[in-house]
């Protein structure tokens, strides 16, 4: 990713073999790692909302 004349660096995460077991296991058909983490990313900050709002 491009900011100016800079690359924003991108993270890199190693994973032990349990984690990516249970990735694996939580995959649909093609679905990419980015994509099942981005999911699951969605899913915590939801129920957080959720959590946040429970008592409005």
């Amino acid at each position: 990713m491009a900011v100016g004349n800079q690359y924003a660096r991108i993270p890199s995460v190693e994973l032990d073999e349990e984690t990516i077991e249970r990735l694996d296991a939580l995959r649909v058909e093609d679905e990419s790692y980015d994509e099942l983490v981005i999911e699951l990313i969605n899913i915590y900050e939801t129920s957080e909302y959720t959590l946040f709002h429970a008592g409005d």
